[in-house]
């Protein structure tokens, strides 16, 4: 019943205005990205579109270079070769100061939360808040509270990370994650480390986010029921390029064969009625 709720929502997202009128608009690009570290090469010519108001999922192997693509999107990675382009501008030479004009566009979800431990709730997601802007106390107040709401977690404020369970930690770093009201969310392993009720949560809340915020959403994952359940696409990483790149339900169909290993690890393709 819940992979038919999350799948239900995907698709009520997905059927906009908005996204109708405006199908293929481009909010980050990679042309032709190319990344060493000494003698091994981590991204050997990627050409990557992400479009807005999609949720795209990045499969890959362990060590593919899926947190590389996400530091040059962040601007803290410089490509060797290629261009990076955001919102139809060029990042890949901008300085410091420019660049940090950029990433007030992304809100990040590390894969522990990374909250500061000795910080209340409410103090760990004011700091964006008070690092960034000019806010006043009442109105940091009203946005924490706000974002606490919208990850479900009301009355938590007070609350240190060392109460808090895995879920609830990854709920924190969310709302810390889109107290800017970022244009784009990135997710980095969202449920790993979860059991599979509390994974399901993190997948609909994501997908709650995404139709709330009118954000863009990358997730890098290797939970494949997470990724069907909240992707409108799959971009896979292998190899140092993205071989195969396509919605989910081509991707159920895929004859490319290690995509076709990652997704029968957890009987994505297995599962589905053979082709006559």
């Amino acid at each position: 019943m819940t992979d038919t709720i999350t799948t239900d929502r995907r698709a009520e997202r997905r059927d906009t205005p908005e996204r109708r009128t405006h199908p293929r608009d481009v909010f980050v690009e990679f042309q032709g990205v190319h990344k060493s570290y000494g003698v091994k090469d981590v991204l050997r010519g990627v050409d990557l579109k992400v479009y807005r108001g999609e949720v795209l999922v990045i499969l890959g192997g362990s060590g593919s270079g899926k947190s590389v693509t996400l530091r040059h999107i962040l601007g803290l990675e410089a490509p060797d070769e290629g261009r990076v382009l955001i919102e139809e501008e060029d990042i890949t030479d901008l300085p410091e100061e420019e660049l940090y004009r950029v990433r007030k566009k992304f809100g990040m979800l590390f894969q522990s939360g990374a909250l500061f431990d000795s910080m209340t709730v409410f103090e760990n997601i004011a700091f964006p808040l008070r690092e960034h802007t000019d806010m006043s106390d009442e109105e940091v107040g009203r946005a924490v509270v706000e974002k606490l709401e919208l990850v479900d977690l009301p009355g938590t404020e007070h609350l240190m990370p060392v109460d808090l369970s895995g879920g609830m930690r990854k709920r924190v770093g969310l709302a810390r994650s889109i107290v800017l009201n970022p244009k784009m969310i990135l997710y980095d392993e969202p449920t790993t480390g979860l059991d599979p009720i509390t994974a399901q949560k993190i997948n609909e809340l994501i997908i709650d986010l995404q139709s709330k915020l009118n954000v863009t959403s990358i997730v890098v994952t290797h939970d494949i029921q997470s990724a069907f359940s909240v992707g409108d696409r799959i971009a896979f990483l292998n190899q140092g390029v993205f071989e195969w790149t396509g919605t989910m339900e081509a991707a159920r169909d895929t004859d490319h064969p290690q995509l076709r290993e990652f997704l029968k690890s957890s009987a994505v393709v297995a599962a589905q009625p053979t082709r006559q």
